[in-house]
């Protein structure tokens, strides 16, 4: 094998570590968004859990952050405005992060 074939393999495994890693935390900062809803809703222990789980899986419909602002910004109606729930989705990615460089 070549440096430049070991250099290529070294991107790749950064790419595909940098992809894993970013999925990771917005789906971990998406469960953070539902557990802060679930408790604007008044769920709590495994009601809680199971609504951070939809909005986790709520962020599969389409490419981009708006499926879940929709669904949350939909479910909380009027107990949060458009910009308090963008705000919260920035702060969980924020802390999503924040927990996987922690657990790295």
């Amino acid at each position: 094998m070549t440096t430049f074939d070991d250099r290529e393999n070294a991107f790749e495994n950064k790419y595909a570590h940098d992809a894993e890693m970013k999925f990771k935390a917005e789906a971990r900062g998406n469960k953070l968004l539902g557990l802060w809803a679930a408790e604007l809703l008044g769920k709590t222990g495994a009601e809680a859990e199971a609504y951070a789980a939809e909005v986790v899986k709520s962020d599969f419909e389409e490419a981009g952050h708006e499926d879940v602002f929709r669904k949350v910004s939909g479910d909380l109606g009027n107990k949060a405005d458009e910009a308090t729930v963008r705000a919260k989705m920035a702060e969980c990615l924020a802390e999503a992060k924040a927990q996987l460089m922690k657990d790295v």
